[in-house]
């Protein structure tokens, strides 16, 4: 269960690790639908046979599919904040794919809060650092320092 606080709590929480999330598994599935809505058709993603020629041996999740996927992943465990209204995603101050997402591999996210505040009454800005991790591999697939914007009431 996630934990809850109160946004002028967020400083003191910076640089502490949350749990991770859950595993979800990348289905082709799943990549064809994100290929669908983003007209990115290209044959690594989505041609099983042509894509298992190639070095990654298979069919791959599109990047910008694994980087979708940040919110979903970090809300599981993201501290509950009292009060909210509503969290908006502000953006990105850094995004590395380090590694492909084969179609079949489950991933997971950590987060790391690395910066809080409070740009106006009632508005937090946060800074996260993210790892999505691929299950049974060193190499992480994506590192991303996540903005996002908290209004309380």
């Amino acid at each position: 269960m996630s934990e809850t606080i109160y946004a002028q709590d967020l400083p003191s929480l910076v640089g502490r690790e949350q749990e991770p999330s859950s595993w979800l598994e990348i289905t082709q599935e799943r990549v064809n639908q994100f290929a669908a809505a983003t007209n990115d058709h290209q044959f690594i993603h989505i041609d099983e046979q042509k894509a298992a020629q190639t070095p990654f041996g298979g069919t791959i999740a599109h990047g910008f599919l694994t980087l979708s996927l940040i919110s979903y992943l970090t809300s599981e465990k993201a501290r509950k904040i009292e009060g909210a209204v509503m969290g908006i995603n502000y953006g990105s101050d850094k995004v590395r794919f380090l590694q492909p997402v084969r179609v079949g591999c489950r991933i997971r996210a950590r987060q790391v809060l690395m910066e809080a505040v409070e740009k106006n009454p009632g508005q937090w800005l946060t800074k996260t650092a993210v790892t999505i991790e691929i299950e049974n591999q060193v190499k992480p697939a994506m590192i991303a320092e996540f903005l996002a914007m908290t209004i309380v009431k």
